[in-house]
């Protein structure tokens, strides 16, 4: 991605994680992106593909967060891991999963809800990799949505249920695996 597409598609995420999918008009999504209109036209000639765009921007930043330089033990991994997820919801986004949002404001856009799915199985693929808890990844997908869901109604208690439901599906994972 080049400077001026990083910097477009940084824009974009911002806007559309501040505002809404349907709120920016252009030239809100222009300011945003800090070109010109002929610019960003250029780089991203549709609405749609603005909205993809920024979600493939987040989905980079999201993965570099949440899983760079994690401990090598399990559970302190898996600690990390939601510590962080808890600590992107504080700063990046209160409300919920941008990209549940994006899907939910075009529910037949097939490339949107591509990209959700694509995202969330990467995103519990590398927490089974990082925990030890390969074949877990359902569960996983339940433990991260369900925080990203309960962050922005109990904030850091949530954090907390969130590490102990960790614990216990570590413990039922090691005792399935040791038999």
């Amino acid at each position: 991605m080049t400077d001026t597409m990083t910097r477009i598609a940084s824009g974009l995420e911002r806007a559309f994680a501040e505002n809404g999918f349907a709120s920016p008009s252009v030239g809100d999504l222009r300011d945003a992106a800090g070109v010109s209109l002929r610019t960003l036209y250029k780089y991203v000639p549709s609405r749609e593909d603005m909205v993809y765009a920024a979600l493939e921007h987040r989905h980079r930043r999201y993965l570099k967060l949440v899983f760079g330089d994690l401990p090598a033990d399990p559970e302190q991994a898996l600690g990390e891991i939601l510590d962080r997820v808890a600590s992107w919801m504080e700063t990046e986004t209160t409300r919920g999963c941008l990209f549940h949002a994006a899907v939910a404001s075009a529910p037949h856009d097939e490339k949107l809800f591509d990209l959700l799915k694509e995202h969330k199985t990467q995103v519990a693929g590398l927490a089974a990799s990082a925990t030890g808890l390969a074949g877990c990844e359902i569960e996983l997908s339940l433990l991260l949505e369900g925080l990203t869901q309960t962050w922005p109604l109990h904030g850091d208690r949530s954090v907390e249920r969130a590490k102990l439901l960790g614990k216990l599906l570590l413990t039922a994972h090691s005792d399935i695996t040791a038999k």
